[in-house]
Order: structure tokens, then C-alpha cells, then sequence
């Protein structure tokens, strides 16, 4: 088996660990409220906190992958990973539950930095395909996770089982990592950025603050609807406890299917093209459940449509930001503080809101997400375009040509 088709294997499967993990917290939020005698919005604080830790370990992740063998980083954060994740149906006490899961958020930010980063690496300048091939298996994960979920509630098992087999299989995943996977070497990019002329530095910052706030809106979106939207149709009344944990299922089935199609889809077409399709679609969709916030069919179809539509968002928008600049693992890092940072905020605050202002709430919110997303897809393109012209130079000149190539 090839080297490259080895690692890139090994990411996919921490990345569907990722996903396993994630989509789990939705549909068992109202156990663990239960086991620990907390509210629905303070058990809601699980998402906050835990994206928190993840805001850490992007930064822990960037920071140790140009010291440490990516080999070590990614296999002990994964098995520490699926060790907390076995313990969190057994805990009773909230603080020390939020305290687990800020942990875990830690490693799992650690996990998705260097995934991402080492696949980067791995594959270069192609790897745009291989990026919505990682964030594919995310959405397997994250589909396959309430789906297992039902047929386990379905069966008469309880929601720690769920907890016990998943920690089984991320810690399986994390010991093959840390055994098997040869890392590839950093490229040497960075003293170019660091060396660079003002023409080249010019929009260096405003294209990595867009793609922070892209990724921030658009995974508070993701993340608050895939996580409350078992919740959402329970408290409406349109779904009992097994059919919810199937609803949240087909939003992840939508969405794998979408990540998988993107595949092919970002050979042909251009990010910027796959955004602008995914983003009206997404939007149209919520628009949909907003006007339409009771009907069942409404829901169902809703829910597919979102998923479908939001799958290729990430990849596409981190490849379009990537494209103008050089990648290193701290500038990777720095960038995807906003997919972190966005897991915290929104989902975090989304049961406060549901509340006091009903269930209703959470599907404006995401809305909102949403339309800010697209605003920040605007501000990549116009930064990435100045950013390009800034970096014309006359052809008179051939060692400025050569200074400043990209």
C-alpha cells in the first residue's frame, strides 16, 4: 500500500471518529441532564465548554506538530479521546462532566488540526479532493452515530452503550495511529511568508480573519442544528425519543451524501462556484423551517436538505482561503480557531434561547449563522482578489517575479 494512501486511511479514520463522537451529544443531551440533575440549558453548556477545550487543542495541535511526530500527537489524543468519552455516562456530578468535556474537546481539537494538516502536507497542491474526502468521513461518522444510536434505543439498550462501543472504537482507531502511521515532514513554507515583500504580505491577514469568521459561522450553524434538532422535534411534539435520534440521522445521511458528491464535485467545479450552490441552498432550507416551524413533512425534508446542502461549505471555504496563502501547521491552526471557537458559541447559548423563546429559536439562530457565513465567503473572495493583485509585478522585473510568486 502506498505511503500516502496509508496516512490519508488514517486521518479518514480519525476524522470518522470526530464525527461519531460529535453527533452522539445531540440525541442523549436530555440523558446526561438527567444523570446529573441539570437543565436543559445547562447541560446545553457541554457545547460550549467543549468547543472550548477544542479551541486549546487547535492551538496545542498547531504548536506541537512542528516539535513532536504527528504519529504520537494524533494517536495519544485519540485514545485519550475514546478514555473520556467511555467515562461520561458515568458521571453524576455537572461540573465534573463540563470538566470531561472540555478535556475531551481538547484532544479532539488536536486530532482535527492535525489531520487536516497533515493530509495537506501529505498531498500538496491536490489536495483539495482528499480535504472533502476527510471532512467526508466526518459526516459518515456523524450519520452513523444517532442511526446506531435508534436501532440501539429501538433494541431496549441504554444511551451509555452507545458511549461504551465508540470509546471502544477510538481508542482501537487511536492505537493503529500511534503504531502504524508514519507522518510526512513539514514543508519548508514559512520563512517564505516570514521573508516576504509588502506585496506579498499584503491581505495575509484579512484572507485568515475571513476564513476564521467563515469557518466560525458556518460550524455554529452546523453544529447548533445537528445538535438540537433532536431536541427541536421532540419539544414541538412532532417526534418521539427513537424517531428524533432518526431525524438527526438523516440530517447526518444528507450531509454525508453531500460530502461524498463534493468529492468528484471540487475536481470540475471551483470552490467559490461550490459555495455559492451550497450556501443558497442552505439557506433556502432553513428558510423553509423557519416559515414552517410545525409541520412534520416540513421537517423531514428540511432536515435532508440542510445536510445535503451545508456538506461541502467547510472544505470549500478552507481550500479557497488555503489557496493564497503558504500553510503551516500555526497558520493552519490559527484558521481553524474559528471552526472551534464557532462549535463553543452558538450551540452552547442555543438552549437558553429555546428556553425562553421556544423551540422555534434554534432554527432562526442558524439562519442567522448562516447569512454571516455567506458574508464572510464574500470577504475571502474580495481579499483573496486584492491579495492577487497586490502580487502583480511588472515583467520587466524578473527577480520581483520571483520574489513574489505564490
Amino acid at each position: 500500500m502506498p505511503l500516502a494512501f496509508r496516512r490519508s486511511v488514517g486521518y479518514f479514520a480519525l476524522f470518522l471518529c470526530l464525527g461519531l463522537d460529535m453527533s452522539v451529544i445531540g440525541p442523549t443531551l436530555h440523558n446526561l441532564a438527567g444523570q446529573t440533575g441539570s437543565t436543559l440549558g445547562e447541560i446545553g453548556l457541554i457545547f460550549f465548554l467543549g468547543a472550548g477545550g477544542v479551541s486549546l487543542g487547535t492551538l496545542l495541535g498547531g504548536w506541537t506538530l512542528d516539535r513532536t511526530s504527528g504519529r504520537l500527537v494524533l494517536g495519544g489524543a485519540q485514545i485519550l479521546s475514546g478514555s473520556l468519552l467511555f467515562l461520561a455516562p458515568h458521571v453524576r456530578w455537572y461540573v465534573l462532566l463540563l470538566a470531561l468535556f472540555v478535556v475531551k474537546g481538547i484532544a479532539g481539537g488536536v486530532v482535527g488540526t492535525g489531520a487536516n494538516t497533515l493530509l495537506q502536507w501529505t498531498h500538496g497542491a491536490k489536495a483539495g479532493p482528499f480535504v472533502n474526502a476527510l471532512h467526508f468521513f466526518f459526516g459518515l461518522g456523524a450519520f452513523l452515530s444517532p442511526f446506531i444510536l435508534g436501532l440501539l434505543l429501538s433494541a431496549g439498550a441504554v444511551y451509555s452503550d452507545m458511549y461504551t462501543l465508540l470509546a471502544l472504537f477510538d481508542i482501537s482507531v487511536g492505537a493503529a495511529v500511534l503504531v502504524r502511521l508514519s507522518p510526512p515532514q513539514p514543508p519548508q513554507l514559512a520563512h517564505r511568508e516570514a521573508g516576504a515583500t509588502g506585496n506579498q504580505r499584503s491581505y495575509l491577514a484579512p484572507i485568515v480573519v475571513a476564513a476564521m469568521l467563515f469557518l466560525f459561522f458556518y460550524v455554529s450553524a452546523e453544529i447548533t442544528f445537528g445538535g438540537w434538532l433532536y431536541t427541536y422535534a421532540v419539544k414541538l411534539g412532532l417526534a418521539d425519543a427513537a424517531r428524533a435520534a432518526y431525524l438527526t440521522s438523516l440530517f447526518w445521511l444528507a450531509f454525508t451524501l453531500g460530502r461524498l458528491i463534493s468529492i468528484p464535485v471540487a475536481v470540475r467545479f471551483s470552490s467559490a462556484h461550490v459555495l455559492v450552490a451550497a450556501l443558497i441552498g442552505s439557506a433556502a432550507f432553513l428558510a423553509l423551517l423557519v416559515v414552517f416551524p410545525t409541520t412534520p413533512e416540513v421537517m423531514w425534508l428540511s432536515a435532508a436538505g440542510v445536510g445535503f446542502s451545508m456538506a461541502p461549505i467547510w472544505p470549500s471555504g478552507y481550500n479557497l482561503a488555503v489557496q493564497s496563502i503558504h500553510l503551516t501547521a500555526r497558520l493552519g491552526a490559527v484558521i481553524m480557531l474559528g471552526d472551534s471557537i464557532g462549535g463553543m458559541v452558538l450551540p452552547g447559548l442555543t438552549g437558553l434561547f429555546m428556553e425562553r423563546a421556544g423551540p422555534e429559536a434554534m432554527t432562526k439562530l442558524v439562519l442567522a449563522s448562516m447569512v454571516a457565513t455567506a458574508l464572510a465567503f464574500g470577504a475571502i473572495v474580495l481579499f483573496r482578489a486584492r491579495r492577487r493583485a497586490a502580487l502583480t509585478v511588472p515583467v520587466s522585473d524578473p527577480a520581483a517575479s520571483q520574489a513574489d510568486s505564490v
